[in-house]
C-alpha cells in the first residue's frame, strides 16, 4: 500500500545521518558530547547504523549500506538485494507481506530519512512517508493498521509517532511526554519498551494508559524485541564490562541474564521462541537461550557482503540483513 503524508506545519530539520539527534543547536551538541553519544570514527565504522554519530566529518556523508533478502528453500537459500548498493538503507523489519526499512532521500541540506516498504509480490520498494521530517525504526503498530516510528520533530525532539496505512488519516504522536526515544518494541497488550537516550541510555517500560515509564535497565544496546510465545522483551546491556543478552518479564517485572554476547555484536533477531541469531562480520550465528553455551554458524554471506552485516530481521523463512559498504 502506498501512503503519502504531508506535515505542512513542519520545517525541514537538519539531522546527522546516523542518528535522529539534531546538530543545529549548540546546547544539543554539548549535551551529546557530555553523554558520550559521539564515538570515534573506527568505532562507528565497526557498528554503523546505530543511533549515534561517529564524528562530525560524517555529518555530510553517510556511508552506503544495502539490504538483502535471504529466503530459505528446500535445497538451500536464495539471497537477493532489495535496495541499491549506493545510498543509506537500514532498520529492516520483515513481515508476512514485505519488508519495512529506512532510506536516505535527498542530498545536502535537503537530506533526510523516510520509511520504505518492499513488497514481496511486486518485488519493488515504495516510499511510504515523503515527509519533511526524518522517520526511523518502522514497527508494526499492534493496536491499529499502521506503523509506529521514531520521528525527529522540527525542534529536534525525538518522539514516538503513529503512521496509519489509511492515507486519509493524519499521523499523530503516541506520547507527548516521553523523549528522547531511540528505539521501541511492542508487547502483547498495550505495553511497550523504549530505548531512552541519556547518560546512560536506559530501557524503559510503559503502556498506552499514560503511566510514567519505569526504568528497567541502564547502559543498554539498541536492539529491542518481543518474544510473543515466552511473553518476554529482549535486549542487551553492559554490566561488569560484559555484554549481556537479557530478557524482561512484564508479568514479574524482573530482568534475567541469559548469556554474554560478543562485544562487537549490536543487533540480533529471534528466529523462533528459543533461538536468536546475530552477525559477526559477514557470518550469521545462532544461540538457544536454553543452551546458551552452544553457538552454531548458520549462514555464511561472504559472497554477498564482503564487509560487515549489521541489522537483522527474520520471519517465516525470510531474513533481511544490512550489509555496510566500506
Amino acid at each position: 500500500m502506498y501512503v503519502c503524508f504531508v506535515f505542512g506545519e513542519f520545517k525541514k530539520p537538519r539531522y546527522d545521518r546516523a542518528t535522529t539527534t539534531q546538530l543545529n543547536k549548540k546546547s544539543n551538541y554539548k549535551r551529546m558530547i557530555k553523554s558520550g553519544i559521539f564515538m570515534n570514527k573506527k568505532m562507528m565504522m565497526a557498528a554503523f547504523g546505530s543511533l549515534f554519530l561517529a564524528t562530525t566529518a560524517f555529518a555530510d556523508t553517510m556511508p552506503s549500506s544495502q539490504i538483502y533478502l535471504a529466503t530459505e528453500l528446500d535445497n538451500g537459500i536464495k539471497v537477493t538485494p532489495i535496495t541499491d548498493a549506493k545510498g543509506y538503507h537500514n532498520q529492516p523489519l520483515v513481515t508476512e507481506s514485505g519488508i519495512y526499512f529506512t532510506q536516505s532521500v535527498g542530498e545536502g541540506e535537503s537530506a533526510q530519512m523516510d520509511l520504505f516498504f518492499y513488497d514481496f509480490n511486486k518485488a519493488i520498494a515504495e516510499n511510504l512517508t515523503n515527509t519533511p521530517v526524518s522517520e526511523y525504526s518502522p514497527t508494526l503498530y499492534p493496536h491499529d493498521a499502521g506503523l509506529s516510528s521514531i520521528v525527529v520533530e522540527a525542534d529536534g525532539k525525538q518522539k514516538l509517532w503513529f503512521y496509519p496505512f489509511d492515507k486519509s488519516q493524519a499521523p499523530k504522536r503516541i506520547f507527548d511526554h516521553i523523549e528522547p526515544v531511540g528505539y521501541h518494541a511492542w508487547g502483547n497488550t498495550e505495553d511497550l519498551v523504549m530505548f531512552i537516550l541519556g547518560d546512560p541510555h536506559t530501557l524503559q517500560y510503559t503502556d498506552l494508559s499514560g503511566h510514567l515509564p519505569k526504568v528497567v535497565a541502564g547502559d543498554i544496546g539498541r536492539s529491542l524485541a518481543y518474544n510473543e510465545k515466552r511473553a518476554l522483551y529482549s535486549f542487551t546491556y553492559q554490566e561488569d564490562k560484559q555484554h549481556w543478552f537479557a530478557t524482561f518479564s512484564p508479568k514479574t517485572q524482573q530482568v534475567k541474564q541469559h548469556f554474554v554476547m560478543p562485544q562487537q555484536v549490536r543487533d540480533y533477531t529471534w528466529i523462533d521462541s528459543d533461538t536468536v541469531a546475530y552477525a559477526i562480520d559477514n557470518r550469521i550465528y545462532t544461540r538457544n537461550i536454553e543452551q546458551p553455551k552452544q553457538v552454531s554458524q548458520w549462514h555464511n554471506f561472504t559472497s554477498y557482503c564482503d564487509s560487515q552485516i549489521t541489522r537483522l530481521s527474520y520471519k517465516q523463512g525470510k531474513m533481511a540483513f544490512v550489509c555496510q559498504k566500506l
